[in-house]
Parts: C-alpha cells; structure tokens; sequence
C-alpha cells in the first residue's frame, strides 16, 4: 500500500517533541486514496458476515461508516463517556501516561452477532482492545479490527491476540 502511505503527512514534533504524527487528512482528501482505503478494507472482510461496523471515536468514525455501507453492515459508534444518550456500557483502560474510558449503548450489539472494529490507527492497542472488551461484552462476536495504518513498534497486535488484525499501511519505526 505503498500508494497510500505517500498520501500520509508525516508532522515531527506533534503533539509534543519527539513524536511523530501520522496526519491521514491528506489522505483522505485524496478521492482515489480515500476510496483506495475504503476499498482494500471492504475486499479483506467481504464475505465474512459482518452485520456492524464499531467505528471508535473520532477518527474512527470517518472510516467505520464508509465501510459499513460497502459491507452492507450497521454502523455502531463507540465514544468518550457521557457523549452517547441512551443506557451504555462503559469499560476503562490503561493508557501510557493514566487511564480513560470507552463506551457503546446497551442495545447497540446483539448477542451472537457478527461485528468488525474500525479506527484510523493501531498504536499501543489499548483502545481497540477496550472496544473490543465492549462489543464481546454485550455478546457480539468480534470477527476482527481494521486499521487504516499500523505503528509496528508499539506492538499493539500483542493486546489483540484473539482478534484478526488487518492493517493497510504499516510504519516499522
């Protein structure tokens, strides 16, 4: 996905000294490498059954729902908490520098149903695991998690064993 990655905006420095932000808003700018993103991802689940789409905030939620459609998937959204307004689940996690909190309406995944997890980008894992904590919680199976960039030197794949991890454009270091 070499095509791809040249449309990622690489900023040094941000947030903060040291860190390297991937900016994927050049990329999905780009019609063709948008619909590229979309594409790719909608051809390694298609045929897999999957009824809902988790789409994790924020970013998350630019992809989940193009994918959704090109699934033939629900869309379920997964947010900060107090930002959904029905009953939720709530589960909180660790993160490098404290903890913070995810959550996903009760009534949004069905027992037994078949569900794919979607954020712009893997890092550490911490939250894509936390989602998937979410959705297995609420008796949804969890058929795998697409990303649209993988950072492979946060080794975020090691807290997503059980789960099928595909990623489209992945950076070693």
């Amino acid at each position: 996905m070499e095509e791809l990655k040249r449309l990622i905006r690489e900023v040094p420095d941000w947030p903060k000294p040291g860190i390297l932000f991937y900016d994927l808003t050049t990329l999905l700018k780009d019609r063709q490498g948008f619909r590229t993103l979309i594409d790719r991802l909608s051809e390694h689940y298609s045929g897999r059954g999957v009824e809902v789409v988790v789409g994790v905030e924020a970013r998350g939620f630019i992809f989940a729902p193009a994918l959704a459609y090109r699934l033939g998937a629900g869309f379920v959204p997964v947010r900060k908490p107090n930002k959904l307004p029905w009953k939720t689940v709530r589960v909180q996690y660790e993160l490098e520098y404290g903890t913070d909190a995810l959550e996903i309406h009760q009534d949004a995944v069905q027992p037994g149903q078949r569900v794919l997890i979607c954020d712009d980008l893997l890092a550490t894992g911490g939250t894509a695991a936390a989602a998937v904590r979410l959705v297995r919680e609420l008796g949804g199976e969890v058929i795998g998690a697409g990303f649209a960039v993988e950072l492979l030197f946060l080794k975020g794949r090691e807290k997503l064993k059980d789960v099928d991890v595909f990623s489209l454009v992945q950076y070693a270091h």
